[in-house]
């Protein structure tokens, strides 16, 4: 069974522009006598950060693999009656940001084909800078494509190379398939975890009781009930089936490059990466923002939720005490519904409004964790000060993002990055604030702790770990299928 729904119009974010865009969470379980669709629900409503434009889930009853997708969140893609349709013993599920594609339903995941060994289902996080290539060249070799998105391709890849078992297959497939892929794989009688060699986006094993569960963050594990296990190492195949979990080697690098924004912004704060809780890891971000760029003040405040654990960071180590002085509107989200021109206008006041009872005559330090385009930063200044604020310091805890990413996250084009385009004195007068610093990237490597390498940084300083074909864009592979 495969199900979709008609094309909705695009979302409407009041903090689209100066937030990086999530890219996607996989989830799989493989569990015999459970249900293991609703398990997989469950842990894409975890995953929900990671994307919101659309859901699904593939399930397989040993002998045929069933699916449903859907445009929309998580909890407003399924029915009962979907859930129950989706029977068998292995799952595998999708929530989806677009990174390639454009968010049609066709681009909705997992994505199913069929191969020699029977048919494929699979959830990707991350994105293929090669996608365009391999697609013409699959398309030379006789095969159609049916969406815009690089998830199909490397689906239709794995399918179509040489391999006597599927573990052979995604070998085959791995070195022909460059840049960020964390997925997760189901045939009709087995699960793969499986990593691309650079580790760009983050993978975790699981045991649900005695079963095994894969999923993009360890927070997904804690809402189904399950135990954390370990990382999917970079480059690895967990091969999940008949009660156990086998690793294979797939297609090694000896430096992996993990992305930074997974540590400053995209994965919860209570999740396992590297082996650290990340709200520590970014409270510790907050301290050596408050060691580089210390600022006279009487309160610090974060931007909730995602900046909240840095600022209590700077408050502690700054001795400033943090004071809670935005509040967020946590259901606005994403909408498909769209504000009249004046709440456009003002699009932040839909999402936060400021205590002026906590903000008259202060100095404040506002913490933030990012800076895209600088489109919301002035109007959340602007708030501030007319709650009362006497004076704003903004403090980021990051370094300036001055390059866009190839590898699964949805960031501005170069030219539309403001630090590409202004000083770091430039920003501060054009968002409005008293002065404004970031984090090094030396401090932020200090705030993770685990060394200055393997990591990617080219958001940062445009040094991407593999080569980048800068005319490349999310829609690339829509405009190939147009021609």
């Amino acid at each position: 069974m495969s199900q979709h729904q008609e094309e909705l119009p695009a979302p409407f974010d009041p903090m689209d522009g100066d937030e990086p865009h999530e890219e996607c969470g996989v989830f799989g379980i493989v569990a015999p006598g459970e249900d293991v669709a609703r398990l997989t629900f469950f842990g894409l409503f975890a995953l929900q950060h990671r994307g919101q434009e659309s859901a699904g889930i593939a399930s397989s009853d040993g002998e045929e693999i069933h699916s449903f997708t859907h445009l929309g969140l998580v909890s407003q893609a399924f029915r009962e009656d979907d859930l129950k349709a989706l029977d068998g013993d292995i799952s595998i599920g999708h929530t989806r940001y677009s990174t390639t594609g454009s968010n049609n339903a066709c681009n909705a995941g997992p994505m199913r084909t069929t191969s020699d060994l029977g048919e494929i289902a699979v959830s990707h996080n991350g994105n293929l800078v090669n996608a365009t290539a391999l697609r013409n060249r699959l398309i030379a070799e006789g095969e159609t494509f049916e969406s815009t998105t690089d998830s199909e391709v490397l689906t239709r890849l794995i399918a179509l190379s040489p391999g006597e078992t599927i573990v052979e297959k995604v070998k085959a497939a791995m070195p022909r398939m460059e840049g960020a892929y964390s997925l997760a794989v189901m045939t009709k009688d087995r699960l793969l975890a499986v990593r691309d060699p650079l580790g760009v986006r983050p993978l975790c094993l699981g045991k649900f009781n005695d079963n095994w569960v894969v999923a993009s963050e360890s927070c997904a594990l804690m809402t189904i009930g399950a135990e954390y296990v370990r990382e999917v190492e970079p480059g690895e195949i967990v091969e999940i089936g008949g009660g156990a979990a086998i690793s294979h080697r797939g297609h090694v690098t000896p430096k992996p490059a993990m992305c930074l924004l997974e540590f400053i912004y995209f994965a919860r704060p209570d999740s396992l990466v590297l082996g650290k809780r990340l709200h520590l890891t970014r409270q510790r971000m907050g301290a050596e923002l408050a060691i580089e760029a210390p600022a006279d003040a009487d309160i610090v405040v974060g931007l909730p939720d995602s900046a909240t654990p840095a600022a209590i960071g700077y408050a502690q180590q700054s001795g400033i005490p943090y004071a809670e002085a935005l509040v967020k509107n946590r259901y606005i989200g994403r909408t498909f519904i769209q504000p009249d021109q004046r709440l456009r206008e003002t699009g932040v006041s839909l999402k936060f409004n400021a205590l002026p009872e906590v903000l008259e005559g202060k100095r404040v330090v506002l913490v933030d964790d990012t800076i895209v385009r600088g489109t919301t930063s002035r109007p959340i200044v602007e708030l501030l000060r007319r709650a009362g604020a006497a004076e704003v310091h903004m403090r980021i805890s990051a370094p300036a993002i001055e390059w866009p990413c190839y590898l699964g996250v949805d960031l501005a084009s170069r030219s539309e990055l403001i630090a590409a385009r202004m000083s770091v004195e430039e920003i501060g007068r054009h968002i409005g604030v008293d002065s404004i610093q970031y984090l090094t990237l030396d401090g932020l490597y200090r705030a993770i702790d685990n060394g200055d390498s393997g990591f990617c940084t080219g958001c940062f300083t445009g040094r991407y770990p593999v080569e980048i074909d800068l005319s490349q864009n999310k829609y690339a592979l829509e405009q190939l299928a147009a021609v």
